[in-house]
């Protein structure tokens, strides 16, 4: 009875090493694929830095899809909030602090990610994505109707970010911009993973699973889901302000359906409810459509097409979820 107690003990610090030994593996993960990049990619460090722009919208989409189970196709609008945010502030308030446009980037993506959420959370299934669809559709053209702040159209240009720390200036490499995009992808990554593995985090997991046990428990699935948009929305808000940042210029683009579903697609790519996999599924899938965009310009959706429907067909978990599946296979055969 003894030993067994001992164990029960254990289990729980046995398994925060494991999670602790994860996090820093995906935080080294990130930082060598950085380096990488940068040494591979030198003149195109403009695409890597979008994408961990638009890394962070699919994280930020795995948190209300993957970990809680609520369907969406307007999560852009959670993104283009944060970059209207940043970019709002640095051209009609004058805060070009690079630090201070991300916050108030994260400050719109959060207001929306509140709106966002008390409207999709009255529904459920089906019509959760026709409302998100509209919802989408809604900031795309309030955006584009208030153009005296928004540029309209045309576009929210202007938006010139001080040098970061008043010391890195942003060039025309793009090197300062891509460096603060890896300490922000990384700090948000390790921020998410604490979140995930939390008791709110094991509580939204439950919900996804089974709402009306969590019920019965006393919990609330709405609270906590609304709670947890909203942190979702203060991840993508990251991301927009960056995209902000990065390219001083905030068009509609970001606020469009496409943008939304191919953050789905990038998630479905690399695996849901795993925030290894989001990131994998948007390294894949921007780099390959890079790839073969300048390869063949007239048939890459094509080949884009023929991936996904692959994946889907032979790697239902995504790609990072059907090498996880792998190797836990191995170590359970090695025992």
């Amino acid at each position: 009875m003894t030993t067994a107690t001992t164990n029960q003990a254990e289990a729980p610090l046995l398994s925060g090493r494991h999670g602790l030994g994860r996090d820093l593996a995906g935080l080294a993960v990130i930082l060598v694929l950085a380096v990488i990049g940068y040494l591979l990619f030198p003149n195109n460090l403009a695409l890597l830095t979008r994408i961990m722009a638009i890394a962070l919208l699919v994280l930020s989409l795995d948190l209300v899809t993957g970990y809680c189970g609520v369907a969406t196709l307007g999560h852009a609008a959670l993104f283009g909030s944060g970059a209207y945010g940043a970019g709002i502030a640095a051209v009609h308030f004058g805060i070009t602090d690079p630090l201070l446009m991300v916050a108030a980037g994260i400050i719109g993506g959060a207001l929306a990610g509140l709106v966002c959420g008390v409207v999709i959370l009255r529904a459920h299934g089906l019509p959760q994505l026709v409302l998100s669809i509209a919802l989408i559709h809604l900031f795309h053209e309030f955006a584009n109707k208030a153009s005296s702040w928004t540029g309209g159209s045309d576009g929210l240009a202007g938006i010139a970010p001080d040098p970061l720390f008043g010391i890195f200036a942003y060039d025309l490499w793009g090197r300062t911009a891509y460096v603060f995009a890896v300490v922000l992808l990384a700090i948000v990554f390790m921020f998410l993973r604490l979140v995930v593995r939390s008791p709110f985090g094991m509580l939204c997991r439950g919900i996804k699973e089974d709402p009306i046990r969590i019920r019965a428990m006393g919990g609330s699935p709405t609270i906590a889901l609304l709670k947890m948009y909203v942190i979702s929305g203060a991840v993508a808000g990251v991301g927009g302000a960056l995209n902000a940042v990065s390219t001083q210029v905030v068009g509609l683009d970001s606020l469009s359906f496409t943008l939304s579903a191919e953050s789905l697609v990038m998630l479905v790519l690399g695996g849901t409810g795993s925030l290894f996999g989001a990131v994998t599924g948007t390294i894949v899938f921007m780099l390959f459509e890079d790839l073969v965009s300048a390869a063949n310009p007239f048939h890459w959706l094509t080949m884009v097409g023929a991936l996904l429907i692959a994946v889907v067909l032979f790697a239902p978990k995504g790609l990072y979820g059907a090498v996880a599946e792998v190797l836990a296979r191995r170590r359970g055969a090695g025992r």
